[in-house]
């Protein structure tokens, strides 16, 4: 084979190698494109579900010992954002947010304090992935003026929420989930052939708290 021929060759190679990338970029749009409408559609309706029947929330406590009242989800509501890729409009983001308040009455007052390192770090990451409104205060020894403890007055209610993030190149959907069994952050994600119906039942499953193999 002469010299010519062989970078003809060669170049045929790559020139095969660069449509089969290609061909599977496009595959992997299209099958995370189609999973994130299957999450769209699945999410509206299960927020029409649950704002009927405000399901019971998780068992929420700050520092592990003080208990808030039982809680209730509410106030379901959906989002989408598209963007441009590659010239084609695609899906950014699906969410589904909600409430969590008291099965009775009113949001109301509590507190609870920390004066160790570990604990005081548990209260404060589960006020931030709450969404707490709180107040930080000092308590400090009343005549040597150190440091004693720190003191949060929190309100009892919150939000949860589930963002999913698409992603087109590896063909799979990132899910966050905030506060849907408890306070804190857990993610897992799904190839986009995998989501169907029976995945999507086992998320609605773990946000109104029954058994659920979606995490």
């Amino acid at each position: 084979m002469s010299f010519l021929n062989q970078l003809k060759s060669r170049a045929n190679a790559l020139q095969s190698q660069d449509n089969n990338l290609l061909k599977n970029q496009q595959d992997n749009l299209a099958r995370t494109e189609a999973a994130c409408q299957t999450v769209w559609l699945y999410l509206v309706e299960l927020a029409k579900q649950l704002n009927i029947i405000a399901p019971a929330g998780p068992a929420l406590t700050l520092d592990g010992k003080t208990r808030w009242p039982a809680m209730k989800l509410t106030d379901f509501r959906c989002d989408s954002r598209k963007k441009m890729l590659n010239g084609k409009e695609v899906y950014e983001s699906v969410a589904i947010a909600w409430h969590i308040v008291p099965q009775m009455g009113n949001p109301v007052g509590g507190s609870v304090s920390a004066n160790f390192p570990p604990d005081l770090q548990r209260i404060e990451e589960r006020l931030a992935a709450g969404q707490v409104k709180h107040e930080r205060k000092e308590i400090r020894h009343a005549e040597k003026n150190t440091l004693l403890a720190l003191q949060f007055d929190y309100i009892t209610q919150s939000r949860g929420s589930v963002m999913v993030t698409p992603l087109h190149d590896a063909g799979s959907l990132g899910f966050r989930l905030a506060n849907a069994s408890g306070f804190g952050i857990v993610t897992t994600s799904y190839p986009a052939a995998q989501i169907q119906t029976p995945v999507l039942d086992e998320l609605a499953k773990l946000l109104v708290g029954q058994p659920s193999r979606f995490v």
